[in-house]
């Protein structure tokens, strides 16, 4: 079991509920101005206290830390158990930055019902921080269940294009479908820790606590059936390929708001370096389910890189160019070596700059043609030079420039890829190029060349709240790209125990005393 080390102060309860407390406090307010400065003063605040943790957290540490632990449904083994490791403190802090950034970019694009929408976007930043928070696995399906109700409404009440409701339901329903697969699997973990725990007396003999059922094994023909049913449900959230048919749709007719959330906040390749490979890592590296699952990152990278180099409108390549960045995440992830662990999961927090930041530009582009056709730009950086530099600069930090924050990641993830399958890592070189091909292709066609027809003459450069977005995002993508030891050092402990556990695998029997290493 891994070590714990708690807080005097329930630092990760204030960060966990604050958003939707100051979500209830907007409620009292008319003023739409008084609306947007609370939920600003909140978002802030909210990023003030995950800064703290940050600070706070002590680096190649492979601790839980800041842990708070309280008995919840104590019949049922289900505990309110909330901690932070090097896994997943540096989303928290992504959630809480981007979440200040939404809210800066909403200040004049949403004009109506402002109230509800700040008091979706705050709800929907508590369940995401609960998916991130959360230890014990009963907690983390609720919360990863409640992000559904904000969402489903922003994207319907808030989304720009005349599908939206549409999109929003086909979200729910995937994400639900997925859930359910989820849930069985989260049952089947209990079982066998109940069947472990009577066997030996040990109280409680239920439990859905993440550091307990680490303790137990599980035989490697449960933990496969396990594996495939968690698959499923964080696959149909990531979207893992052939699971991904809801983003597109959703990222195009919902708010630029959601769709940063969306694109810039893997919580399905979260799942499966939190639960799924921790608790079940002989299922994870076997032959089958490996060969698989790369297979499908690969077909992820290729088709979702082509899919973007054909597509017209800028958030649909957007969304394509989300599916193939995800690819390598899931290739990375299940290389399943140091590099390989260490490269994904800088690159879910890379995308949370370069390809969130993506969506913002897509956003100002938006406002000023009403339109991300690529039919409706052309030498648009003759009259927006600003826009057109950060468009560019964020844009070749997305497809991994050197010194930039998304080579390191890149870096990583393919060096661990070669290391495990130098065919699976040849493959995925060309993901690389393509990736370069279908953003300098719209980038072109959008930003150089003569004016377009259709461009607007008083088409007007940045605003100053823009220009704080954008530089904010690429002060990040400069600090990961040139000084990226910080953010590895947070990480290294809990990366390294991970691949410990990988190595020695837990296979046994529930009536064996201690675990049988499988070679």
């Amino acid at each position: 079991m891994l070590e714990e080390l708690a807080s005097t102060f329930p630092i990760l309860t204030c960060i966990l509920f604050l958003p939707v407390i100051g979500a209830v406090v907007l409620w009292l307010f008319e003023d739409e101005d008084l609306v947007r400065t609370s939920a600003l003063t909140v978002a802030l605040l909210e990023l003030a206290l995950s800064v703290f943790v940050l600070l706070r957290f002590i680096p190649e540490s492979a601790a839980m830390q800041f842990s708070e632990h309280v008995p919840w449904i104590h019949a049922l083994g289900i505990s309110y158990h909330l901690a932070v490791d090097g896994i997943s403190v540096l989303f928290v802090g992504l959630t809480a930055f981007l979440t200040v950034l939404i809210i800066i970019y909403s200040w004049d694009t949403v004009r109506h019902q402002v109230k509800l929408y700040m008091m979706a976007l705050l709800a929907l930043e508590t369940t995401t921080m609960g998916v991130f928070l959360s230890i014990d696995l009963i907690l983390f399906f609720v919360f990863w269940e409640l992000m559904l109700i904000p969402s489903y409404f922003l994207i319907k009440l808030w989304g720009g294009g005349a599908e939206r409701h549409y999109a929003a339901l086909k979200f729910v329903l995937y994400t639900l479908l997925g859930s359910v697969f989820m849930l069985v699997g989260i049952a089947l973990l209990d079982i066998n820790y109940h069947q472990w725990a009577t066997l030996r007396h040990i109280e409680p003999t239920y439990s859905f606590d993440l550091l307990e059922l680490l303790s137990v094994p599980i035989p490697l023909s449960q933990q496969i059936l396990i594996f495939w049913l968690l698959f499923l449900g964080f696959a149909f959230k990531a979207p893992v390929f052939p699971f991904h048919t809801w983003l597109p749709d959703a990222l195009l007719e919902g708010p630029i708001g959601m769709a940063v959330v969306l694109a810039g906040l893997k919580l399905g390749t979260f799942g499966f370096i939190r639960f799924s490979i921790p608790l079940l890592p002989d299922a994870s590296k076997s032959q089958t389910v490996v060969t698989v699952i790369m297979a499908l990152g690969l077909a992820a990278i290729l088709y979702g890189a082509i899919m973007a180099l054909i597509q017209q409108d800028f958030r649909r390549l957007l969304a394509f160019s989300s599916i193939s960045h995800l690819g390598f995440v899931v290739i990375g992830l299940f290389a399943l070596n140091y590099q390989g662990l260490q490269g994904s999961l800088l690159t879910m927090i890379n995308l949370g700059f370069s390809t969130a930041g993506l969506f913002f530009i897509a956003g100002f582009l938006y406002s000023r043609q009403q339109n991300t056709q690529l039919g409706s730009f052309g030498g648009m950086a003759k009259q927006t030079p600003l826009l057109a530099s950060f468009f560019l600069f964020i844009g070749l930090a997305s497809i991994g420039l050197p010194g930039t924050n998304g080579f390191v990641g890149e870096f990583l993830i393919l060096l661990g890829t070669f290391k495990a399958n130098w065919l699976y890592g040849g493959i995925a070189v060309t993901g690389v190029i393509f990736g370069a091909a279908y953003f300098l292709w719209y980038y072109e066609r959008s930003m150089l060349g003569p004016l377009g027809k259709a461009v607007k003459d008083s088409i007007s450069d940045l605003h100053p709240r823009e220009v704080l977005i954008v530089v904010a995002l690429s002060v990040m993508i400069l600090w990961i790209g040139l000084y990226p030891a910080p953010f590895l050092r947070m990480m290294n402990g809990s990366v390294q125990s991970l691949v410990d556990r990988l190595e020695r695998g837990t296979v046994a029997s529930i009536e064996s005393k201690q675990p049988v290493r499988v070679d």
